[in-house]
């Protein structure tokens, strides 16, 4: 018997909400201090899981359950870990606490921001965690409250009108997901939500009721993770999120939350829908291609420094869709290391955004100019993030985008030819925007401007070593997901030669 790493996980967070709940709302420092010191412990246990797991392993391990928890529904609680969702916690985990530092300086009913973002911490938790569908759903869904309230009550001027976009995207992804779930249910052996005995049945002549089906099935739950990636052309919504939303969330949700969309797709689709999964596979790479030339063809257009991270995102994700679609074991294995790679490297473009608003308190690009003599720190960091997202060889987003176009090269060579052009577009507006901000004349309004800080510096650097060490050396995440990755797209490749 094993320690439950992974319900521990999900539901710590929650004695810490509880524990806020029950302040005085006027006692600010001490609920950051028990925010800060809740998010501490998953991340121990997410070591602790690290450690226990057997990477040589391609399955399911360290699983907790299944428990009946609705027995007359067949609705269990089940978790477990392979190589996949492990690599999705470490990034939860690490990230969390990164973000309570960076909401240190939340004055506006920090009890309820605190407590809504350690109730977020969960349910992204629950979600990387979840063996059964019904579970899942709960955790998918759980994740809407808060992040709405974070957006329209912490964010910027337009904050309402993002967060109403937000909810009714995601709110649309859920009720297609819903509908597939359902389905699932009624239609396979035994009426179950159980992911793995489901993926178990369905194998290209499975009982789930024939092709035509299953075909809109994988349509229902492909948009559904596609509004969070977001894909193209479900991707509207992100901009105004990120713009609006206070730091730490915009981190958490490009970090951590456009992930899912891929993570669903990978543990729903790919497994329970294998042959309508390869039918839709140039789709997918389709798809991916616009994500990365439009989302950096729209960067470059910017003038708003969130603005253009925020695209800068959409382009990036586009690097997933595109080596995922491939069923190859380069192309899935860079999908997996380039979410984990985006999630660290966007994290620190964002903080490094807020460090500048908290003190010029706009983002205008064409507003700057010379910061570098300024604030020299800054600038080193921001350099430094800036050559990580163009994928500089030495740090970590060059091996994921490499092994990305690897794999869609061996099935998509036209396709991944016109996908190389966004690397060039990155490196472009990423320079470009260098050098409005941090090069040429200073702008004397900002000379007054101090340093960034100890505590804005502590949550960058963990991140930034993250990036050097996976950049040299990237098969200590590689080892933990290959196995998971090979045997995930084994059967997708053979169905493909199969030409089923």
């Amino acid at each position: 018997m094993h320690f439950p790493y992974l319900s521990f996980m999900t539901f710590f967070p929650l004695v810490g909400m509880l524990i806020i709940g029950l302040m005085p709302s006027h006692r600010a420092d001490c609920i950051k201090k028990v925010a800060l010191f809740t998010t501490l412990p998953p991340l121990v246990a997410a070591i602790g899981l690290l450690m226990h797991f057997d990477k040589a392993n391609a399955g399911l391990q360290l699983f907790e359950g299944p428990y009946a928890w609705i027995p007359a529904f067949h609705i269990q609680y089940y978790m477990g870990v392979d190589g996949l969702s492990l690599v999705m916690l470490l990034l939860t985990a690490l990230v969390c606490p990164i973000c309570i530092l960076a909401s240190w300086g939340i004055e506006k009913s920090p009890k309820g921001y605190f407590a809504l973002f350690l109730l977020l911490d969960s349910a992204m938790m629950g979600v990387f965690s979840s063996l059964d569908f019904f579970l899942f759903y709960v955790f998918w869904e759980v994740m809407l409250l808060p992040m709405y309230f974070l957006i329209g009550i912490w964010g910027g001027p337009r904050r309402e009108y993002a967060a109403v976009k937000f909810f009714l995207y995601t709110l649309l992804g859920s009720v297609l997901m819903l509908l597939v779930m359902l389905a699932f249910y009624f239609y396979s052996d035994g009426n179950t939500f159980n992911l793995v005995t489901l993926a178990n049945q369905q194998t290209h002549l499975g009982p789930l009721k024939g092709e035509h089906f299953r075909h809109l099935c994988w349509l229902g739950l492909f948009i559904g993770f596609a509004i969070k990636i977001p894909a193209f052309p479900f991707h509207t919504w992100l901009p105004d999120a990120h713009v609006e939303a206070p730091t730490a969330i915009s981190v958490i949700l490009a970090a951590v939350l456009l992930k899912m969309g891929i993570y669903g797709i990978l543990r729903i689709c790919y497994p329970i829908l294998p042959d309508a999964t390869v039918h839709f596979g140039t789709l997918m790479a389709v798809i991916g291609v616009i994500n990365i030339v439009y989302g950096a063809l729209c960067a470059m257009a910017q003038k708003d420094f969130k603005k253009l991270i925020a695209y800068s995102s959409i382009s990036h994700m586009g690097f997933c869709l595109l080596g995922m679609s491939s069923f190859t074991p380069e192309g899935l294995n860079g999908t997996v290391l380039q979410m984990f790679n985006h999630g660290t490297i966007t994290a620190q473009l964002f903080l490094l955004v807020g460090v500048i608003y908290d003190r010029a308190h706009h983002r205008d690009l064409e507003g700057f100019g010379g910061m570098a003599q300024i604030m020299p720190r800054y600038s080193a960091m921001t350099a430094f993030a800036f050559f990580a997202a163009l994928g500089l060889p030495g740090l970590s987003g060059f091996v994921s985008e490499v092994l990305c176009f690897l794999g869609g090269f061996r099935s998509f060579p036209i396709i991944t030819v016109i996908s190389v052009s966004g690397v060039v577009l990155t490196a472009a507006y990423m320079l470009w925007t260098y050098q409005r901000v941090f090069l040429g004349q200073v702008n004397e309004k900002y000379k007054a401007f101090s340093d960034i800080t100890a505590r804005e510096l502590t949550t960058l650097i963990p991140l930034v070593i993250i990036v050097v060490v996976l950049g040299v050396y990237p098969s200590y995440i590689l080892d933990l997901m290959n196995p998971t990755l090979v045997a995930l797209g084994k059967t997708l490749t053979d169905l493909k030669i199969a030409g089923l």
